[in-house]
């Protein structure tokens, strides 16, 4: 089945980490793009299981700001 995902990715240290927004699945690598080629693959594995949810976003936002705490 084909599927659209929403990620994110970001970097930590010396990797980038891949993160599926519809989903709790995540992963890592070198570069961004090997980054995303894990998520594709983990998210493949995640799939193999059809009773999983997969929550479809529609209004989304990724922002920063700062805070005093």
């Amino acid at each position: 089945m084909k599927r659209e995902i929403d990620y994110i990715i970001w970097r930590e240290n010396d990797l980038y980490v891949s993160k599926c927004l519809n989903t709790e699945v995540s992963s890592f690598g070198k570069t961004k793009k090997e980054a995303l080629d894990m998520l594709k693959e983990a998210m493949g594995l995640y799939f193999d299981d059809d009773n999983l949810e997969f929550t479809e976003l529609d209004d989304m936002e990724i922002g920063r700001e700062t805070i005093y705490a």
